[in-house]
């Protein structure tokens, strides 16, 4: 018989500063929730977004479409969002990028997905030490209600950030089910935050329309790109010199050693 899934316990964080507790929670956890981030209004306009997204590039099934920003001005405002963005500045300091920024869906009636750690296909980051580094802070917009199990959620392994053993083989073959599994439960409009090593995969989904969840991974300046090659040269002609900044787009980033980044741009630098 399958554990029932845990979804009592919430690391619930409030819009913008970064406070102690979230500090504690984050460590400890390795994720945040944070509710009414977006209004619904704002929902809506990057609901209907995504699915244009994801229409444009006709899409079947699970699916992701990336760097949806550019043409989107209801994504782009949520590149450098005040409620998300001091969260991230409070663990990288000022110098990061936006690595990618990729809309998902999961099909109506979807099931579960696979238990992963986020990471490079090309290098496993367990390589580079323990506790695994963040290299990639994830800020996922919920856009369709998540507030009850088996709405498309993510389901976390708490602390499993910190764990020096790998999930059993056997569980990620055969995507099952654990006792300390945590569902994510939350409305529309509300943020997961979370760190690259946590174990985490997408939950059942049974409601009879397409889940949509907004993706934003935020990485040093020297990781690669993940959703494009380059930049759009039109975007950034019409982006804010916060999102200029943040699409990593300064002199010689071949450079070593970030040679040519730019001093940070924050309007409290």
């Amino acid at each position: 018989m399958a554990a029932e899934p845990h979804q009592g316990l919430q690391a619930v964080s409030e819009p913008g500063a970064f406070t102690e507790l979230d500090r504690f929670m984050f460590e400890s956890w390795g994720y945040l929730v944070i509710p009414n981030v977006l209004t619904a209004e704002q929902v809506q306009a990057c609901l209907e977004a995504s699915v244009r997204l994801h229409e444009k590039e006709g899409t079947e099934g699970w699916a992701q479409v990336g760097r949806g920003f550019e043409t989107e001005p209801a994504l782009d405002a949520l590149v450098d969002h005040p409620s998300v963005l001091p969260k991230v500045r409070a663990l990288y300091g000022d110098r990061f990028i936006l690595q990618s920024a990729w809309c998902t869906k999961q099909p109506a009636f979807g099931g579960f997905g696979g238990w992963h750690q986020d990471g490079s296909g090309a290098y496993d980051f367990k390589k580079l030490g323990y506790p695994v580094p963040l290299l990639q802070l994830r800020a996922s917009y919920l856009l369709t209600d998540q507030s009850l199990p088996r709405m498309g959620n993510m389901e976390m392994i708490p602390g499993s950030h910190r764990a020096q053993v790998p999930l059993p083989p056997d569980l990620r073959k055969e995507k099952g089910d654990l006792p300390i599994g945590h569902v994510i439960c939350a409305p529309a409009g509300s943020v997961l935050l979370f760190h690259n090593a946590v174990w985490h995969r997408t939950y059942a989904h049974d409601g009879d329309y397409d889940r949509y969840t907004m993706h934003y991974i935020y990485s040093p300046p020297w990781v690669r790109f993940s959703d494009r090659f380059a930049n759009d040269p039109d975007y950034l002609a019409r982006a804010t010199p916060v999102r200029r900044y943040l699409a990593g787009e300064y002199e010689r980033p071949d450079a070593p050693f970030g040679a040519g980044y730019p001093a940070s741009v924050f309007d409290d630098e």
